[in-house]
Order: C-alpha cells, then structure tokens, then sequence
C-alpha cells in the first residue's frame, strides 16, 4: 500500500503534463485537416494528386476538400483564359514592332524567303495533361504551329501569302496544329492563329518594294481601265438602244405613211371604176390645187391678148419679165 501511494502523485504529475502536448497535438492536426479545404474559382478548375499520382483530373468550381500536403496536393488553372505564343519575336517584341528574323524565316512554295511572325492563342482544355504532359506548353504549341505553318506556307506562292491566301492559310493551319497538339496530349485547345507581318528579308527588302509598286501600278492601271470601259460601255449601249428605237420609229412611220398612201389610192381607184369622168376631174383639181399654188403664172384671154401689168404686179416690179 506504501508504494501505491507513493507512485500516485507522480503519476498524476505525468498525466497532466502530457496532457497539453496531446491538446496541441490534437490541435495541430485538427488544424492539417482543415487544410484540405479549398475553393475553385467558377474560372477555374483543378487537379488533385495523391502520392504524386493523378486521382480527380478534373474538379470543377466551388468548395472542396483533398488531404492536406504531402498526402494530396491541389493545383489549380484558368481554363477559360487566353494564353498567348508568338513565332517569329517575343511577346514583349509586339508593341515595339521589333521582329527576330532567323526564328521567324520561311520558304515559299516558289522559293522565296520571307520572315513571318504569328501571334497563336490558346486555352487549357485538359488540365491533367496541361499540368503533367509537357515541360513547357508553350513551347510544344509553338512548335506544332510553326511545323504546319512551315508545311503549309511552302506549298503557297509569296504572293498569294502576302495577299489574298493569309486567311485561308491560318484556318488550315489551325486545324492542322490543333490535330498534332491533340495526339501529342498536351490538353490545349488552339483559339486562334493570327499571321500579323509578312516581311521580305532584309537584304530583298528594296526588291520586293519594287515588285510591289509594279503591282499596286498595274492593279491601278487594269482598275482605271475596267471604270473606263464601264463608263463607255453603258453610254455605247444607251445611244445604241437609241438609234435603234429612232430607226424603229422611222421604219414605223414611213410604213404607217405607205399604207395610207395605198389605202388612199384604193378608194380613189374604187371611186375611179364607179364614175371615171367625175372622179377623174375631181383628182385633175385636186392635183392642180396643189400644184398651182408653187407656179408662176400667166393669164391669157380668149382673145390671145396678155396683161402684162398683172405679171409686173405678181413679180413686184413694173417691168415687163423679158
């Protein structure tokens, strides 16, 4: 009994020591649990690993909870925004309009070269694979564009490059690349690809300045003479039309006046055939009115004698005519 109560007082001096340090430790972990808790933005979402192995690859916004570090660990992108690689420069070259030409020089499908800087953007499709695919994204993404870009630009005209092509070239493009990314698991998705400068090199700088003046002239010249020709056109054609409708017009009224002239000679031959003396006299008068009128004329009497005061009165002179 001596040594019991002995060895209760020290016993229960153990106990209370050790009874803060269970509280702190109880604290302490209490407090690594309630690490785990953790919120994704609705522009995010996240990927939880466990022992550096991948168990939620896709987490979707709003509050969750993983097992504090090192057990689980959480990371978290912006899937919805933009990210931005540029071929030929650097990102912080654009504003400056400065241009790297070794990394940015293609060949065209005519064997020209030229320097060509692409703006591509992109977003996290597959986070997983953005996370643990790739070292660096960027760089995988701008080397499968600027391979297709390459393919793409070697079968094209620099010309057509320059000018009418560029679109079509950076759809093809886009679909091409975004192909590659997707055997290659990077977990993007390509938005878009934007050609922003075609360049000639600078040592054929002054060359294709040349080349292009000829052409802005020659375009010039064709579209100068295309507007000439559809000024002269509609006006060849109106006064064509014109001259047709005043022949029509013509050739209506001479025929109108011909038909009248026969139907007119008709019924005076009709008239003619009932009584020929009558109708004969009546035309001879007719004829003679009209005739008449336009005539000098001299008045005779039955006698045979001429007044000839009345012709010096008709000519307006008191002389006789000779």
């Amino acid at each position: 009994m001596s040594s019991v109560l002995l060895e209760t007082p020290e016993k229960t001096r153990d106990a209370a020591r050790a009874r803060p340090a269970r509280r702190w430790a109880l604290a302490v972990f209490a407090l690594w649990l309630l690490w785990g808790i953790f919120l994704v933005a609705p522009d995010q979402q996240a990927v939880v690993t466990t022992w550096g192995a991948v168990t939620s690859p896709r987490v979707l916004p709003g509050l969750h909870y993983a097992l504090p570090w090192p057990i689980q660990q959480v990371y978290k992108l912006k899937v919805n925004q933009l990210r931005r690689t540029v071929i030929g420069g650097d990102v912080t070259d654009i504003p400056l309009g400065r241009l790297q030409p070794v990394a940015s020089e293609f060949l065209s499908g005519d064997q020209n070269l030229f320097n060509v800087r692409v703006v591509t953007q992109y977003s996290v499709s597959e986070p997983r694979d953005y996370l643990f695919q790739s070292v660096d994204v960027d760089k995988v993404v701008g080397a499968a564009v600027e391979s297709e870009l390459a393919r793409r630009l070697a079968h094209t005209a620099v010309d057509n490059i320059m000018t009418t092509d560029k679109v079509a070239i950076q759809n093809d493009v886009l679909t091409a690349a975004q192909q590659c990314l997707q055997e290659y698991h990077v977990g993007v998705s390509l938005a878009s690809i934007n050609i922003e400068n075609v360049a000639p090199p600078p040592d054929a700088a002054d060359a294709f300045r040349d080349v292009a003046g000829a052409r802005a002239d020659a375009i010039r010249i064709v579209n100068e003479a295309q507007g000439y020709a559809n000024d002269l056109l509609p006006r060849a054609h109106g006064e064509a039309e014109q001259m047709t409708q005043a022949a029509q017009a013509y050739k209506g009224g001479k025929i109108n006046h011909a038909l009248g002239d026969a139907a007119r000679f008709e019924a005076v031959a009709a008239e003619y055939a009932k009584a020929p003396e009558v109708t004969g006299t009546r035309v001879y008068v007719e004829a003679m009115e009209q005739i008449l009128p336009k005539l000098r004329k001299l008045i005779v009497d039955s006698n045979g004698n001429l007044d000839l005061s009345i012709i010096g009165k008709e000519d307006g002179s008191d002389s006789p005519p000779k």
